[in-house]
């Protein structure tokens, strides 16, 4: 017979959380916290202390019931205050709505000393948090509230101003790439710009691929040629639409090999037009690898914002780049599909062939 010790410490070492203690598992924290009951306290399952025996070991789902049961917190992984990466997280959000607020971008200085870090670990952990650096982030803020001014400004030299340029030179120098166009076309709805496309059927419908002079800028997919003809039109109001142009049949093609071939080898330059937070959730779409999914929850997680899985859906269902982006591998905390711009069904198998590839 089984002392009682044994029957403990089979039951600790056959919960699932117990891989993740002896892994020390930083992920994990926030999820549960663990109990010693030799030494009374509780603490995260990073916690680097000595690794308890498995069956004075005990799982609470909160710090506060653990207190409840009378554990007292880890002084050394302190488990009552928000973890380090937690902070972190609150310290670049801070930083983050800094830049938001000022009309020049901050100095990598100001915003360390803002967030209570060195230099070069602010820059780390701001770019690891947010996917981009946080010069890159002023940037990407800035356009966008250039997009903004240019639509709603007298003139360009206005919206110049307003978007936080203190001078035309340097706004000239930097927003063509940004904006993909010149401000004065941009501001007339694209107007005299060149976009490409070209349309091709496949085994779930049609398919539009629209390519501007930066690389391709719209996959549409659709059960009919017509609407995803008016739907780029509707994109690009102003713009210049030639279609069936010598070549541009290349492109479609090498799209639908890459979706009839489970999602593997698409190599296009993209033209992709979004604010940060909407590029920093496509980009970690692209590294969702082919055959795996991830949650909105998850994908909010990654990128720095765990409370903003909704935020996520929303990026998601704005995509315009279908595949290229791949928003189908995307699914909701329950396993169901959710929606998809393209269709539930399309949705579906897609990510069949890439499972079955």
């Amino acid at each position: 017979m089984k002392s009682i010790t044994e029957e403990l410490a089979k039951a600790t070492k056959s919960d699932p959380r117990w891989a993740s203690i002896i892994t020390r598992d930083a992920s994990a924290d926030g999820k549960f916290y663990y109990a010693v009951r030799t030494t009374g306290v509780y603490c995260r399952p990073s916690c680097a202390a000595r690794q308890a025996r498995p069956e004075n070991v005990q799982y609470y789902e909160s710090g506060a019931e653990a207190e409840r049961a009378g554990f007292r917190p880890c002084k050394r992984c302190k488990p009552d205050q928000p973890s380090i990466s937690e902070q972190n997280a609150a310290k670049v959000a801070k930083a983050c709505r800094l830049i938001e607020q000022s009309l020049e971008a901050p100095s990598l200085t100001r915003l360390a000393k803002y967030a209570g870090m060195s230099i070069y670990y602010f820059h780390r952990v701001f770019k690891s948090i947010t996917g981009l650096t946080p010069n890159d982030y002023a940037a990407a803020h800035r356009n966008q509230r250039l997009r903004i001014s240019l639509g709603k400004s007298n003139t360009v030299t206005d919206a110049i101003y307003e978007a936080g340029f203190n001078s035309s030179s340097r706004f000239y120098e930097r927003t063509k790439n940004a904006l993909g166009m010149t401000p004065s076309k941009f501001r007339s709805g694209g107007r005299e710009t060149d976009i490409y496309f070209a349309i091709g059927e496949f085994s779930l419908g049609s398919i539009l691929v629209a390519q501007s002079t930066k690389g391709v800028c719209s996959i549409l997919i659709g059960d009919d040629p017509g609407p995803l003809v008016r739907a780029l039109q509707d994109q690009f109001p102003n713009a210049n639409l030639i279609g069936n142009e010598p070549g541009y049949e290349e492109l479609v093609a090498k799209v639908v090999g890459f979706i009839e071939s489970h999602g593997v080898g698409l190599d296009l330059p993209l033209d992709i037009r979004g604010t940060a937070f909407q590029q920093r959730v496509w980009k970690a779409l692209q590294q969702i690898p082919p055959g795996s999914t991830a949650t909105y929850s998850e994908i909010a997680e990654k990128i720095g914002f765990p409370r903003a899985a909704r935020a996520v859906a929303r990026a998601c269902a704005t995509n315009v780049l279908a595949v290229a982006i791949p928003c189908h591998r995307v699914i909701r905390s329950d396993g169901a599909l959710s929606g998809y711009r393209w269709g539930i069904q399309r949705k579906q198998a897609l990510l069949e062939r890439e499972a079955h590839a």
